[in-house]
């Protein structure tokens, strides 16, 4: 048990907000992580997604900020746009009785409203790398006062390529101030930035044992890489679902099963990088309010995408690299809601399938339909692949 929000020292502005929100009990990364940073220290903490990152670090960190001063003292900074909107939205919830004036940036969009908030005083800032480093540029941002600095998702950061731009803001900020660190991963490459950036962290490590929730059951369903649109929609049609998620590794796949799934009777939108700023607004509004059932994304959406009640994640292949496979599927079973993730895996993926079932340390379980016509017998073990033309033969 983790006790309760009032047992962590939160101020009562802060209880107030989490009672509007129907939070109860804080989860292992908010009850080891707020206490720490409350006393000022800074901290590296590890959880796997879903699990309430951004409450740990934004409850203690508008506590500390206490009252507005126009100033801004607090900067959060996140990998992608859409994560940038979620930390926000959080920040604005959980201080909606604390007064302060938070500033969201993030590229893709005109500079006018942005500059506009931080001419009226921003507290908080929640960024990404490039555009908070365009607005420095132009010497609409100070960040010489700043207080307490947030890098969330940092391993996330570090594959899409911001560690120079990460470094630079780190160095702009003062050296006097608190560093929370926040990462699904703690790699050596992690551990690197907090050598220099960070001064004496508490390392939470709150991950537990197994790297996805226990409330996911997650599957695999081995099936020809040409008959994988054709499962897609099966799958969609007999499974009963609120809303789905489809995560996709290229954006020229989200296009085509886009395409396919609206020849069918479910409403589905389109989240990747090529979609212009306000077409990625109104998928995911849509995909929140349940205008679309299904969303078909890229891995931009893994890390940003903060939807309650998402019932199912499929990936229409296994990714690239193992650490988002857990941040996939975590985009349902979150709050401590079931949910269910299936995964279409082809014989030339098994490379990627086993390097994700090394992380977890446990095999997955693997899945036929029933009603499929499959043209080849699925491969339901997890040893090499014979070639195509073998299992042709061999039929």
């Amino acid at each position: 048990m983790n006790g309760s929000f009032s047992e962590l020292g939160l101020s009562a502005p802060l209880l107030q907000a989490l009672e509007t929100c129907g939070y109860k009990t804080p989860t292992p990364i908010q009850a080891q992580a707020i206490p720490p940073i409350l006393q000022g220290h800074d901290i590296i903490g590890a959880a796997q997604t879903g699990t309430g990152k951004t409450a740990a670090f934004a409850l203690p960190s508008l506590q500390r900020l206490e009252k507005s001063t126009g100033i801004t003292r607090c900067l959060a900074l996140v990998p992608t746009r859409e994560l940038a909107i979620q930390v926000e939205e959080n920040f604005k919830r959980y201080g909606q009785h604390a007064g302060l004036r938070i500033a969201l940036l993030y590229g893709g969009v005109d500079y006018n409203a942005q500059i506009r908030a931080l001419r009226e005083g921003a507290d908080v800032i929640v960024a990404t790398p490039g555009r908070l480093l365009d607005l420095w540029q132009r010497h609409d941002i100070r960040l010489d006062k700043v207080e307490v600095l947030i890098l969330d998702e940092v391993d996330r950061m570090l594959d899409m390529g911001f560690i120079e731009d990460v470094s630079r803001i780190i160095n702009l900020c003062p050296r006097e101030r608190q560093t929370l660190l926040f990462s699904a991963t703690v790699e050596k490459s992690i551990l690197n930035i907090a050598k220099w950036a960070l001064r004496d962290p508490q390392i939470i490590d709150a991950r537990s044992g197994a790297t996805t929730a226990e409330t996911v059951e997650h599957y695999v369903y081995p099936v020809e890489s040409y008959q994988k649109y054709d499962l897609l929609l099966a799958l969609l049609a007999e499974t009963h679902f609120k809303s789905v998620l489809v995560f996709t590794r290229t954006k020229r796949d989200a296009d085509r099963i886009t395409e396919w799934v609206e020849s069918t009777t479910h409403r589905v939108a389109t989240l990747h990088a090529d979609r212009s700023q306000s077409e990625r607004t109104e998928a995911l509004a849509g995909f929140k309010s349940g205008k679309y059932q299904v969303l078909v994304a890229t891995d931009v959406a893994a890390r940003g995408l903060d939807v309650r009640g998402i019932s199912h994640v499929i990936n229409y292949n296994v990714p690239d690299h193992p650490e988002d496979y857990v941040h996939r599927i975590g985009r349902t079973g979150r709050a401590s809601e079931e949910g269910k993730a299936f995964t279409l895996f082809s014989p030339d993926e098994i490379l990627y399938l086993q390097a994700v079932e090394r992380l977890l340390g446990k095999t997955i379980e693997r899945r036929r339909l029933g009603s499929f016509k499959y043209r080849f017998e699925p491969m339901m073990g997890n040893s090499a692949p014979t070639s195509l033309s073998t299992r042709r033969r061999n039929r």
